[in-house]
């Protein structure tokens, strides 16, 4: 990243950064909103990094202020840093949201997959499948159990 020599040149890509990350963030949360998939990574990844190129875009504006910037640069760089926070923490929050809606998909394909072990099992006689029936429906119990945890996380 370019330095930038003036406090205006900082506060335009303190600007160009929030917008953005403004916009991967509208389409990040549509993806929380909506279905699980795996164009979450491409998202988060440059989601992450637009948030530590702004951070360091306030880095320095902290350090232009500090060297003598006027009480309006110091307000513009509050401004700025609570911009960088709130988007931060809805990052923070959106993630863990769609991590939680990951772990759901992935216990309701382990319940369906009992489902299926069990209704094949059902179709035979033999002691090694009664053992084996009996072991899928713990399982099943068990993962109720943790979906009921999970559900209340």
């Amino acid at each position: 990243m370019d330095l930038p020599s003036s406090w205006d040149a900082l506060r335009k890509q303190a600007r160009k950064l929030e917008t953005q990350l403004d916009e991967q963030m509208i389409s990040y949360r549509k993806l929380v909103s909506t279905k699980v998939n795996d164009t979450e990574n491409d998202l988060e990844s440059g989601i992450d990094r637009l948030l530590k190129q702004l951070q360091q875009v306030n880095t320095q504006m902290q350090a232009w202020v500090s060297s003598g910037g006027s009480e309006i640069f110091s307000h513009t760089l509050t401004r700025h840093q609570e911009i960088l926070q709130d988007l931060t923490q809805e990052f923070y929050r959106l993630r863990s949201s769609l991590r939680a809606k990951q772990e759901h998909a992935t216990l309701l394909q382990d319940f369906r997959e009992f489902d299926r072990l069990r209704i094949d099992l059902e179709d035979g006689d033999s002691v090694e499948q009664a053992l084996l029936k009996e072991h899928a429906s713990i399982n099943r119990n068990s993962g109720q159990v943790l979906e009921t945890i999970v559900f209340f996380y």
